[in-house]
């Protein structure tokens, strides 16, 4: 309990690849006594270079400090590596950094409870780069009272973000969020491949999809009301009108030989929302299709 009143509680990150390391390294910059562990201890040399202490075994790592950061492959690294050693972990904090679902998210939250620990599951909404950066997301579900205690400390890898008390929330958003991202840059790189036909850079396209992503935002703005209500009124733009606009996106990119595989994907779910009856209705009317499927 005393070191959650110190300034910079001591920290053990367990997991040193690439977005352990940064999280190691962003505690160390912010002057938390860091221990760390990784199977391949070389790895650790450039944390122990700048004040890390590294442990020689999982079970010094955990002796080290009550609050264990986790960021290893996946769940069953994460078992492999704990597992063998769940009694020491009796009046631990455990905050797993690890990708996985929300099912394994309810899994390793029973799991720890059932060894003494608190659980804290989260998900990093950056590369090893941004770690550290207040602009960053990073996500975290379960218990609030760990989140609360702890927020100083994971404060220093980024915007620390509570979701809620549903362990699996965090992996939940993170699944969202992601299908928003790998959505929005292959959309870019659509267009950056249409406007390259006719020899325009991806440097000179990019500001205006840029300053267009912000009138998009406006976008889903207006619409999330509409979705949570259930009613779409389509005083902006009717599906149809969308199906008629795609089209025209559709026969520029054959002309050109670009692959069309996203337009027309996009154009055959507005189509079934059509078929739906929401032909007169806003885009967000697709979600309807999409929670049918």
């Amino acid at each position: 309990m005393n070191a959650l009143n110190t300034p910079h509680p001591a920290v053990t990150v367990i997991g040193l690849g690439q977005m352990g390391s940064a999280l190691a390294g962003a505690l160390l910059e912010r002057g938390h006594p860091t221990t760390v562990w990784n199977r391949s201890a070389h790895k650790a040399e450039p944390l122990v270079t700048r004040g890390a202490r590294l442990a020689a075994t999982p079970e010094e790592a955990l002796a080290a400090g009550s609050l264990i950061i986790t960021c290893v492959l996946d769940y069953e690294a994460l078992h492999t590596v704990l597992d063998p050693l769940a009694d020491s972990l009796a009046g631990k904090v455990l905050v797993n950094l690890t990708s996985g679902s929300p099912e394994q998210a309810h899994e390793a939250t029973a799991w720890a409870r059932s060894h003494g620990a608190d659980y804290l599951d989260g998900a990093i909404m950056t590369t090893p780069p941004g770690v550290g950066s207040p602009e960053m997301m990073f996500l975290y579900s379960g218990s609030d009272t760990v989140f609360e205690a702890h927020r100083p400390t994971l404060a220093a890898l980024g915007d620390p973000l509570y979701l809620g008390a549903d362990p699996g929330l965090a992996s939940l958003y993170d699944s969202a969020l992601l299908g928003l991202m790998w959505a929005t840059m292959t959309g870019w790189l659509h267009g950056t491949a249409l406007v390259g036909a006719e020899q325009t850079p991806a440097t000179a396209f990019t500001p205006l999809a840029v300053r267009w992503l912000t009138a998009v935002a406006g976008f889903l703005t207006t619409y999330a009301p509409q979705v949570d209500a259930g009613r779409y009124p389509g005083d902006d733009a009717t599906v149809d009108v969308q199906i008629a606009a795609i089209d025209h996106l559709i026969h520029a990119a054959a002309a050109r030989g670009i692959d069309n595989a996203l337009p027309d994907l996009l154009k055959a779910t507005m189509e079934r929302a059509k078929a739906a009856g929401h032909g007169q209705a806003s885009y967000a009317s697709v979600i309807e299709v999409l929670r049918g499927a």
